[in-house]
């Protein structure tokens, strides 16, 4: 398997520091305000790519942080008279009922800055120890010019930042460059004791702290937006590695943006759409399909249209394999040799674009393929079951991986709805379960086309529509799906 590594600007093959373990630390939320789309993007991508190693048989430790202490948070309470813990906890709960709507499996563990301020304070000491960081009367700063690689992912020239940089309003700062550990602060609503008095940490020390504690030891895939390269990831890296004098990540894979009209979602720009009120005009497998349909690397540029087309994608699957279960039981079997090596070679497409980077494109594009073919089987009147059964199980994987929900039958949801329509057909029928009734209209529909009655037969077409209900005619056979 090979993914890209930004730190190498290079597909390398990928093997974890521990056999079967891969530690995985994607950066997490600043809960100030509502989850918008740009986030589900971002986070899709890391569940499809976490999915994939579950399924290759790694074990993955998911270390996921809640930024719950950040000078966002503070404007924001200072704006509203919000108080900093309640506000964090309602935005976060809320966010992450959402990505559970999204189909978005929970990391392990999301640690909350804090709760370890005991962590962030000991890694700033041991770096004022080895002199990598210096205090000024505004807080704790990072030597940059102590760390050679500095730059190094992100392609940023130290010299170039400092003949760039803008003087600041810190002027006991060594270099413009140089970053906050710790800020300084008095009387302000979020703060902590610390051995320099009152502050905050700054925001890059808070991931390192809670990286390193959790992982252990140097973390196999370091994940997050594109825009975090720099400065967040790159002064991880230089204030992990002097402070532990160890490798911080081994693979750095940072996920596209969403972008509208060709410029970020972001909430600074306002040009975003909250994930609450996508949701509620597209489903959860319509953003997923949405976003694979692009490499994770790559930019999305948001399109309700197109969100509207990946939703039909993604119900035309799941509803073959309703398709492929039942030709399963109903149908004779007989060999097809050609349509199994076809099928073979797919399912392998499907798993080498996957070890490719996550291309989940490519993948889409096999899965497609196969499913056509496994359509044009199943029409026939005898069809290769063992093979048949064989593309339905991988399939299923497949939707798996990309996180799609296959719909619960809530058809027991209907059952007053469907007595009410039964008793005005079938009286006999009510007091069934809702099943039987289901099936007695279908077969009482059938029994009046038969007969060239297609008023009756319609008004019950759309009547079970009226409920949610929707048949299908197909091959002189009435299926049934739920809308």
């Amino acid at each position: 398997m090979k993914i890209y590594n930004s730190a190498e600007k290079a597909v390398q093959e990928f093997k974890p520091l521990h056999k079967g373990l891969v530690n995985l630390y994607v950066c997490g939320l600043t809960p100030y305000d509502s989850a918008h789309i740009g986030h589900a993007r971002a986070y899709v991508a890391f569940d499809v790519i976490k999915r994939y190693l579950l399924k290759k048989g790694f074990r993955v430790y998911h270390i996921q942080n809640i930024t719950d202490v950040e000078d966002k948070i503070i404007k924001r309470c200072l704006e509203t008279g919000s108080d900093p813990k309640k506000l964090t906890e309602s935005v976060n709960r809320e966010a992450m009922e959402l990505f559970d709507e999204l189909n978005i499996l929970r990391a392990d563990i999301y640690p909350k800055v804090t709760e370890h301020i005991p962590e962030i304070i000991s890694i700033v000491e041991k770096l004022i120890r080895t002199t990598f960081a210096y205090e000024t009367e505004t807080g704790i700063y990072f030597d940059v010019s102590k760390f050679k690689n500095y730059g190094r992912l992100s392609g940023q020239n130290p010299d170039e930042l400092k003949s760039g940089s803008r003087k600041e309003i810190d002027e006991s700062k060594r270099n413009p460059i140089d970053f906050a550990l710790w800020k300084k602060s008095k009387g302000e609503i979020l703060e902590f004791d610390s051995p320099w008095g009152k502050g905050r940490p700054g925001w890059h020390i808070e991931c390192s702290a809670m990286a390193v504690k959790y992982a252990g030891s140097t973390l196999d895939i370091h994940g997050g937006a594109r825009d975090l390269i720099f400065p967040h990831h790159e002064n991880e890296i230089a204030q992990s590695e002097a402070a532990t004098g160890k490798p911080f990540v081994r693979f750095w894979v940072h996920a596209g943006f969403l972008t509208v009209d060709g410029e970020k979602m972001s909430k600074s720009l306002g040009n975003f759409t909250t994930l609450k009120e996508s949701l509620q005009n597209f489903s959860p497998n319509a953003h997923r399909m949405f976003f694979i349909h692009s490499h994770y690397r790559s930019p999305v540029d948001y399109d309700k249209q197109a969100l509207g087309a990946a939703g039909e994608s993604a119900e035309r699957i799941l509803n073959s394999l309703g398709l492929m279960a039942e030709a399963i039981k109903e149908q004779k079997n007989k060999k097809d040799a050609k349509y199994k090596k076809e099928s073979d070679k797919l399912i392998r497409d499907f798993y080498s674009a996957m070890d490719n980077d996550f291309d989940t494109p490519s993948a889409l594009s096999a899965l497609f393929s196969l499913l056509r073919i496994t359509n044009a089987q199943i029409e026939k009147p005898t069809i290769d079951r063992e093979q048949v059964k064989k593309v339905e199980s991988a399939v299923r994987e497949f939707t798996w991986i990309f996180g799609f929900k296959e719909p619960v039958s809530k058809l027991d949801d209907k059952l007053d709805a469907l007595q009410k329509l039964a008793s005005g057909y079938l009286p006999e029928a009510t007091g069934k379960t809702s099943q039987s009734i289901l099936e007695c209209l279908i077969e009482e529909r059938d029994s009046s086309r038969k007969k060239k009655d297609f008023r009756k037969s319609d008004q019950i077409r759309d009547s079970l529509n009226e409920i949610g209900i929707i048949l299908e005619d197909k091959e002189g056979k009435t299926r049934w799906k739920l809308k």
